[in-house]
């Protein structure tokens, strides 16, 4: 049978099965689809939205050329050009480039794993509608003529009150922090669901590869983000309450900012090629229709890759005046990079070279991406040494070096794989003529303007300037430049309309147009919202190559959870190496709450910006009711899961087990915090050791025994709750709930005493950096105490209702980490913000 006739005897042999899931799976119709979770309708939405926020840092970008066009021109004032490069760089790096990437991994992984949807389809849509309005913020600055004007990396002083005066910076300061927080939900979410929800048999070894390139990207999202959190959060506290973190004279310094935005800001250059590269290793092996050489090569190098960038981020400082021995350490770190990056050049020229390829025109984007980012990477060589760096730092050619390993390692494969997945959102193909038009003015335009850039930057010119002199001989070469930047933008639009005339003209799509080898290609185009009618059992790298009947056997209902049981959203759990199943994991349906939670997140950032502060406050309550009325519709809530007689046991439900994916979501979401934790503790040991105005109080500022004595409370209320876990693990829950009240009270007695503490000590946050920092530290634990104890509380009270017992344990034991957490948080901060000090002051 042809595909084309497979396609139609998909849905129609099982017309009331497929009625079934989607009267289940289906999001509700008009504005009521504001309320979806579903992982399919949410990454086409942050795709779509990255798109058009795409289209407005083109436009800024296009203005900045006609600017640079020709010598002395004056078409744009210097106040609105610094606003147009700030805001362009903002909003390709923050707007643009991760939440495509994010969007397209959202849509693709469960479909290439076997599942029906992500893990944490609310968390999800949360993600979403923060991105949306952290971009909104960010921009409408722009429209109100009163952008951030310091370049993109906000680096301080040029940033702070004193320089900055009006509220430009900080727009930019919550709108990235909001958007942020989609981020980093993307990034737990990816994790876990990669790792518990891969389909029977689907070992980590059988795994497609671009889920390790997703998987390692959402890993360093998890550590690389919460620096720049962290920078952001200090810098708005100095800003809008004059607390003293970057100020010389206070005891702070300025290039901490630099610390905490390039351990972001380098790792993220990685975070962007990853899934980018991932793409490329896909196609590549369905285009030369062969199995791509060195897989486990390129895992290794996936992995050294994320390694490493976590160790390159001073390269972006060589000139700021640090010591020798670091600009030594961090230019091998640079240069070593360039090893795993050439294992999967060398794997992907390898594949081409074994296999015979096929030209169609997502290919072509991936021959364009090589020849780009290879030369991307060889002036990236040449910036990794130092005496190099020093000539060309601040110049066009570091423009240049950038675009070519951004847009080119990023925008030339994410097109390519836009093209190479339309299909399975419009079930129609692209025009094979437009897009190789589409294709050719981008790549020429393209390198019209960036390879003259490093011309321009070798002569001199550096970058951020609006306007230049006719004798600085940079005329003819910016014009070329110019000329090339309009010639791409033609490009784009040629895609772009490419792209939207093909949903009405469009030749209709067979069942897998491209003869491709992953699983995503097993199902019907359009896709539908369930995925799977079954979920399949997977032992290799490339099912649809090695069992063409797979389509016909999912459709038909011949594999896993083939019924639609008690009209829950259902999904194999499984083991995070082997792939074997280990639990039914129900997954929530639509909801309203995700987007309640971001408008009054929302409201919070507008409130901070107009300094309406007791709306910010009432904001923050409602922000808390409902993120805690969002845990409370889970686990075994009657909503959910209520306990039934005819529950399966064998695999169970998830809310019926001790290891069920919200633990490994809280694991994954402390790591985020951790980090942003080890970040402030960086801060103060470099404010410590490299400020040269740094100043420690003789006598600490905190009361030594109220503050042993709040931490031991807090240690006996981590030790009864990890008493009742045990009791519970042996599916003992009696007396639980007041064990809990006991655990909630020691809790209590804790924060109150610690805020007793905070209200009493003579701080002076806004006079020295050392209090500053001691401040942000006691509000950090009192933030993450109080939570622990309410969520505590809140247990208690379910186990009085029976949404928690001895047969559902699992909201309990995800609770217990954050508790150690807390603990560990605790004493770790008074060993380094209390016995260090006093131990540094008696010597």
């Amino acid at each position: 049978m042809k595909p084309d006739q497979m396609t139609d005897p998909l849905i129609q042999s099982n017309q009331e099965r497929h009625r079934t899931f989607d009267r289940v799976w289906g999001n509700l119709p008009g504005w009521r689809a504001l309320s979806a979770v579903n992982h399919t309708t949410i990454g086409l939405r942050f795709i779509v939205t990255g798109f058009m926020f795409f289209l407005v840092g083109g436009l800024l970008a296009m203005l900045i050329r006609t600017q640079l066009a020709l010598p002395e021109q004056d078409i744009v004032g210097i106040e609105l050009y610094n606003q147009l490069f700030t805001m362009h760089g903002t909003v390709m790096m923050f707007l643009f480039a991760i939440p495509v990437l994010e969007g397209m991994a959202m849509y693709l992984i469960p479909k290439m794993i076997g599942a029906r949807d992500l893990v944490f389809p609310r968390l999800s849509a949360l993600g979403y509608y923060c991105y949306l309005f952290g971009g909104l913020i960010i921009l409408s600055s722009l429209v109100m003529n009163i952008a951030p004007d310091t370049g993109w990396f906000m680096y301080t002083p040029l940033s702070s009150a004193n320089y900055s005066p009006g509220p430009g910076s900080d727009f930019w300061l919550l709108g990235i922090t909001f958007v942020e927080i989609s981020a980093l939900s993307a990034g737990v979410e990816l994790v876990v669901s990669i790792l518990r929800t891969r389909t029977r048999g689907m070992a980590l070894s059988k795994m497609p590869v671009f889920c390790w390139y997703i998987l390692a990207m959402a890993l360093m999202i998890i550590f690389g983000f919460p620096p720049l959190i962290l920078g952001s959060i200090l810098l708005e506290l100095e800003r809008a309450a004059g607390m003293v973190f970057f100020e010389v004279a206070g005891g702070g310094d300025p290039l901490l900012w630099q610390h905490l935005f390039w351990l972001f800001g380098h790792p993220e250059v990685y975070i962007l090629f990853l899934p980018a590269a991932g793409i490329v290793s896909t196609l590549i092996p369905v285009f030369a229709q062969h199995p791509l050489v060195g897989y486990r090569w390129i895992v290794v190098g996936i992995i050294l890759m994320g390694f490493l960038s976590f160790g390159l981020w001073v390269h972006h400082m060589f000139t700021v005046g640090i010591p020798q021995l670091a600009l030594s350490f961090f230019s091998v770190a640079s240069m070593l990079v360039a090893i795993p990056t050439g294992i999967q050049v060398f794997a992907w020229l390898a594949t081409l070279w074994a296999g015979r390829v096929v030209f169609h025109l997502p290919m072509l984007w991936i021959l364009g991406f090589i020849v780009i980012f290879v030369n991307g990477g060889l002036t990236g060589v040449m910036l990794a040494l130092v005496p190099f760096d020093w000539q060309v730092h601040d110049t066009h050619f570091v423009v240049a070096h950038m675009h070519y390993v951004l847009v080119g390692g990023m925008l030339f494969p994410m097109v390519a794989g836009l093209y190479y997945w339309l299909p399975h959102v419009s079930g129609r193909m692209p025009s094979d003529t437009l897009g190789r038009w589409g294709f050719w003015l981008v790549f020429i335009g393209f390198n019209l303007t960036f390879l003259i850039m490093h011309l321009t930057g070798l002569l001199g010119m550096p970058r951020r300037i609006y306007t230049y002199e006719a004798e600085m001989g940079w005329g003819w070469l910016n014009l070329i430049s110019s000329i090339g930047g309009f010639v791409m933008a033609i490009g784009v639009a040629a895609v772009i309309l490419d792209i939207a005339l093909h949903f009405r003209f469009g030749k209709r799509a067979t069942l897998n147009p491209w003869n491709a080898d992953t699983l995503e290609w097993a199902m019907p185009m359009p896709v539908p919202t369930y995925n799977f009618a079954s979920l399949p059992t997977v032992e290799t790298r490339h099912p649809m190559w090695e069992n063409t009947d797979l389509p016909q056997t999912i459709a038909s209902g011949q594999h896993g959870l083939a019924e639609i049981q008690h009209n829950r959203r259902d999904t194999w759990g499984s083991d995070a190496i082997t792939g074997k199943v280990r639990e039914i994991i129900n997954l929530p349906s639509n909801s309203w709450i995700p987007l309640q939670c971001a408008v009054a997140i929302g409201v919070l950032c507008i409130s901070l910006l107009v300094k309406a502060y007791l709306v910010a406050v009432l904001s923050t309550v409602a922000a808390v009711f409902l993120l805690l009325r969002w845990s409370w519709h889970n686990g075994g809530h009657p909503s959910v899961t209520p306990l039934r007689e005819d529950d399966p046991t064998d695999p169970p439900l998830h809310s019926r087990t001790f290891d069920g994916p919200g633990l490994w979501g809280m694991v994954v979401s402390l790591m985020a915090n951790g980090t942003l934790y080890l970040s402030l503790l960086f801060g103060w040991f470099y404010l410590w050791t490299a400020s040269p105005l740094w100043t420690v109080p003789e006598n600490g500022p905190l009361a030594l025994m109220p503050l042993v004595a709040s931490g031991v409370l807090l240690t006996l209320a981590v030790l009864l709750y990890g008493r009742g876990l045990t009791r519970l693990r042996k599916r003992n829950a009696d007396r639980l709930g007041s064990m809990f009240w006991l655990v909630s009270l020691l809790g209590a007695a804790h924060v109150l005493l610690l805020l007793w503490i905070l209200l009493d000590a003579p701080l002076q946050p806004t006079q020295t950096a050392h209090d500053a920092v001691l401040t942000v530290m006691v509000l950090y634990q009192l933030i993450h105490s109080g939570l622990a104890v309410i969520l505590t509380a809140l247990q208690a009270v379910r186990l009085r209702l029976g949404y928690v017992s001895a047969q559902i344990p699992y909201e309990p034991v995800v609770i217990g980490p954050f508790w150690l957490y807390t603990l560990g948080v605790f004493w770790m901060s008074f060993a380094a913000f209390v016995l260090l000090p006093m131990a540094w002051g008696g010597s």
